[in-house]
């Protein structure tokens, strides 16, 4: 199972709101010839950390591909440029965000790129809750733990809100 993170903030005049874009990002990964398999509801999350940006929507996809997992990653860094994506700040607002959450059972040993799982997957209300739908009895390679246990270890103020 591959498994990757969508997400926006800010809308555009090429993809319109956010959702919009989160749709037309699984749209581009298809024509860039990966397989799109099921993908998570839409949830709505605030930005973290905590900042005055546009709410994010978010989900999660399952994705089909021969590819490797660092192939696999410059594939989505590709569809970001070229939805006009730019990387300058860490955490800025984004028309789209594409991350690489988990490739298979692979676990990263230290220094390895890509990390897998992502390393901020288990602290993440919304990639937690759409992964839930898409993947309950996954559990993290390295912690062992369920998806359900790393929701309930979430603090508070992590939540997200299916919007769909």
């Amino acid at each position: 199972m591959i498994v990757i993170g969508l997400g926006a903030n800010l809308s555009s005049a090429r993809y319109g709101d956010p959702r919009a874009a989160c749709e037309a990002a699984l749209d581009a990964l298809r024509a860039s010839g990966l397989g799109v398999g099921r993908r998570s509801r839409w949830y709505r999350s605030a930005p973290v950390p905590p900042s005055g940006q546009p709410w994010f929507v978010n989900g999660v996809a399952e994705i089909e591909t021969g590819l490797s997992a660092g192939a696999l990653l410059a594939a989505l860094h590709r569809t970001e440029r070229n939805m006009g994506r730019e990387r300058r700040v860490r955490n800025e607002a984004r028309v789209i965000d594409l991350d690489l959450l988990i490739y298979g059972d692979r676990l990263s040993r230290p220094g390895e790129t890509p990390v897998l799982p992502h390393p901020r997957l288990a602290e993440r209300a919304f990639v937690l809750l759409p992964l839930a739908e898409l993947a309950p009895a996954w559990r993290h390679p390295g912690s062992g733990r369920s998806v359900a246990e790393m929701i309930r270890r979430l603090p508070p103020d992590r939540t997200a809100e299916a919007i769909e």
